[in-house]
C-alpha cells in the first residue's frame, strides 16, 4: 500500500501579538491519499494560508508532524526541506507571483533548471503544459502582456512543471472573474488529475469546493471530520 502523500499528526501554530498568544492551528490532523483533490474550505482567517505554508515547507515554528510523500519533513534540515519542496511539490498562488522579466515560458522552464533538468527538455516540458492551458501562441509574451486568466495558466503550468507528487493551490483562482475562475479551475483539475498528483487547494467558494474529490473545513484552526 502506497503512503500518503501528505500526513498531519497534531499540526499547531501560535504568534505572539503583544502579550497574547493568537493559535491559528490547533492540533490539525489530515491525511491525503497519491492522486486525490481536497479542498480545504474555509472563511478568510481561518487558518487556511497558514496551514498550506506548513505543509509546503514555506517557514518554520510548527508543533506536530508533517510527511510528505513518506518523509517526516520535520526531522530535516533546511537544505533537506528546500530539496523535498522542490522536488515534491508544486505550488499556485491567488497572485500569480511570475517573473516580471521572463516571458511564459521562461517562467515555467526556470523552476525545472533549479532541480538540474537539461534545458532542452525543460523547454519541451513547459512547452507541452502551456500547450495544454491555451497557451501555445502565448509562449514569448511577457506577463505584463497577458490577461489575468493567462498569468494564473502560466502559475498552473510553472506549479506542475516539475511532476510534484503533491500541488498546494491557495485561492487559486480568487483575483478572477466568476467565468475565467470556472475555466481556470476546470483546466488546474484535468491537468492534476492527468499528471496523477495529489493537490491540497484552499478556497472559501462552496460551489469551486464542490468539483474536487473531497471537503475538509478549518475553522478556528480545527479542522473538522469530513
Amino acid at each position: 500500500m502506497s503512503n500518503p502523500v501528505i500526513r498531519l499528526t497534531g499540526l499547531t501554530r501560535s504568534f505572539q501579538q503583544g502579550g497574547e498568544v493568537i493559535e491559528v492551528l490547533r492540533g490539525v490532523n489530515l491525511t491525503v491519499a497519491p492522486g486525490e483533490i481536497v479542498a480545504l474550505l474555509g472563511p478568510s482567517g481561518s487558518g487556511k494560508s497558514t496551514l498550506l505554508q506548513a505543509v509546503g515547507l514555506l517557514e518554520g515554528g510548527f508543533g506536530g508532524t508533517i510527511e510528505i510523500d513518506g518523509t517526516d519533513a520535520s526531522a530535516l534540515d533546511g537544505d533537506n526541506r528546500t530539496t523535498l519542496r522542490r522536488e515534491k511539490v508544486g505550488f499556485v498562488y491567488q497572485f500569480h507571483h511570475l517573473l516580471p522579466d521572463f516571458n511564459a515560458l521562461e517562467n515555467v522552464v526556470i523552476p525545472q533548471l533549479l532541480i538540474g533538468t537539461e534545458s532542452s527538455q525543460a523547454e519541451a516540458r513547459a512547452s507541452e503544459l502551456l500547450g495544454a492551458l491555451g497557451l501555445a501562441e502565448r509562449l514569448t509574451h511577457r506577463p505584463s502582456q497577458l490577461s489575468g486568466g493567462e498569468q494564473q495558466r502560466v502559475a498552473v503550468a510553472r506549479a506542475l512543471a516539475n511532476k510534484p507528487v503533491l500541488v498546494l493551490a491557495d485561492e487559486p483562482t480568487g483575483n478572477l472573474d466568476e467565468q475565467t475562475a470556472d475555466k481556470v479551475l476546470g483546466e488546474f483539475l484535468s491537468l492534476v488529475r492527468n499528471a496523477g498528483s495529489a493537490a491540497l487547494v484552499a478556497t472559501h467558494n462552496e460551489r469551486l469546493a464542490a468539483r474536487m474529490d473531497r471537503v475538509v473545513r478549518l475553522h478556528e484552526g480545527v479542522l473538522d471530520r469530513p
